[in-house]
């Protein structure tokens, strides 16, 4: 299983070589730093846990925080995602073993990184977006956009009222029970309030283009979040 923590930088298009034009969201992952290793027989499930989006003053962090990154030999950075029921030995990553590569401080890269085995992923690795490739189905997780508080009608897509002849039911959301019997509003009834700002995952999307030298991954169509957002991408199937 693929994975890797990016950023969404907004959306644009390509062209095949017929001429066709594509939609796509550029996402940016610089190589993420694995943190940890959760397996079954010690923690109950398996997980890698990769560390992204570093911050230029540590004091942004706290010293819990950045112990836990030290012992991994990764900077300061921001985001910790765990990407859940993936075998330490079969995850793909772009990097090399810890013991075989420089932290990611030192600016080094191997060149042969790409090619490390699959099995050599260990605590202090770096995965990049070469685990991807063109025509690969992903799905892509983040905090969709948020709405504030909104209306049935944009909410949760009911009908209007009609706007003539005096009605004063045009934008109402109408009956939310009935009166004596029950005498309360049942739970989950379809009201207004807060939309958006929630996590949304996009299943079923393509990866239409890699590029390793800017650590760019096009995905196709759009994906959740807004610009700047930080996204997980993993793969689908």
């Amino acid at each position: 299983m693929s994975a890797i923590v990016g950023k969404k930088l907004g959306m644009s298009r390509v062209f095949t070589e017929d001429g066709t034009a594509i939609p796509v969201t550029v996402i940016e992952a610089p190589p993420n730093k694995v943190t940890a290793l959760r397996r079954a027989d010690r923690d109950g499930y398996d997980a890698v846990q990769l560390a992204a989006d570093p911050v230029a003053v540590e004091s942004k962090l706290t010293r819990a925080e950045l112990g836990h990154l030290k012992k991994a030999g990764a900077p300061a950075m921001r985001t910790l995602v765990e990407f859940r029921d993936v075998q330490a030995s079969t995850a793909k990553q772009g990097g090399v073993p810890a013991g075989e590569a420089d932290s990611e401080g030192s600016g080094t890269e191997s060149a042969d990184a790409e090619d490390a085995p699959v099995d050599a992923l260990k605590v202090g690795d770096d995965v990049t977006v070469a685990s991807f490739e063109p025509g690969q189905r992903v799905k892509v997780s983040a905090v969709s956009v948020g709405k504030g508080f909104q209306g049935t009608i944009k909410r949760h897509n009911f009908g209007r009222g009609p706007t003539s002849h005096g009605s004063h039911n045009v934008r109402a959301p109408g009956s939310i029970g009935a009166s004596a019997d029950p005498a309360r509003v049942f739970k989950g009834v379809k009201m207004p309030g807060q939309m958006g700002a929630r996590r949304v995952t996009q299943r079923g999307v393509h990866v239409v283009e890699v590029d390793t030298e800017r650590n760019l991954i096009l995905i196709r169509g759009s994906v959740p979040g807004a610009k700047n957002a930080t996204v997980e991408i993993r793969s689908d199937g």
